[in-house]
């Protein structure tokens, strides 16, 4: 006899999960733990060798993984992926666009060129990802739309413009779509992720003087683990989130509750 009877409404069994920037870091826990919620994943990278090992490490653990390696800033080339997608899964019920670069340079010293390229990857792509998405969800009539956003995009700090801009306005168009797409049976979400300890973020968090400083500012007293974002990410993918649309959940330890 089943006595959690309510896990149910975490089982994405049959679901086909796309999670771009998944062959390494918070991308990969998530599309982890998708996966061991019952969810095909799709492991998305630029680099085709990544992204074919993270799948092959999925697979080693009795998950169903499949990479789909694409540039995200390549138009044409995204617009293949989702082509793919329709041949090989005739599906799309969960995307998680997980996507974002960082230049931490004052605004001055940033060039148009660097200015351009930092917003066309960090909401220019995540808006054509939303949008080939939606509409496959549209014609399902149901769908799950979560962009991993970041506190910073309300923590103002010197020295980083450009990024929380662009991650900001993933939030106003995590918000549109729920409005846009709320009646066809699609939810859109976000997370926003406070200091993980991720491999882009592994020379910091070595550091002797700016790790425990990190730390130390968080009530936790800690970095995050990159698993510690999985449980958000299923939460909103999962049934038991039918009704949550338009929000951002934050997953920073209390980080931003200080400021």
């Amino acid at each position: 006899m089943n006595t959690l009877p309510y896990l149910r409404n975490f089982d994405l069994t049959g679901q086909v999960a796309l999670v771009t920037g998944s062959a390494r870091g918070l991308g990969f826990c998530i599309a982890r733990a998708l996966a061991g919620c019952g969810a095909r994943v799709l492991i998305n990278g630029r680099n085709a060798e990544a992204a074919a090992a993270a799948a092959t490490e999925l697979t080693a653990a009795g998950l169903d993984a499949h990479p789909l390696p694409f540039d995200i800033s390549d138009d044409a080339a995204m617009e293949r992926a989702f082509q793919d997608i329709d041949r090989d899964h005739r599906r799309l019920d969960i995307l998680v666009n997980n996507v974002g670069a960082r230049n931490r340079k004052t605004l001055r010293d940033t060039s148009p060129a660097e200015i351009r390229e930092l917003i066309d990857t960090d909401l220019v792509a995540g808006m054509l990802l939303a949008k080939f998405a939606a509409e496959r969800m549209v014609r399902q009539g149901s769908g799950r739309l979560i962009a991993i956003t970041s506190v910073v995009g309300e923590l103002a700090r010197s020295g980083d413009a450009v990024y929380p801009a662009a991650k900001q306005g993933l939030t106003g168009m995590v918000r549109a779509l729920a409005a846009e797409f709320g009646g066809h049976g699609i939810t859109s979400n976000a997370i926003a992720p406070g200091t993980f300890a991720t491999e882009t973020n592994a020379t910091m968090v070595a550091d002797p003087n700016v790790g425990p400083r990190i730390a130390a500012r968080n009530p936790t007293g800690r970095w995050g683990e990159p698993e510690e974002i999985a449980g958000a990410a299923v939460f909103l993918a999962s049934p038991a989130a039918s009704y949550v649309n338009g929000h951002v959940l934050v997953v920073d330890g209390g980080l931003s509750i200080q400021f």
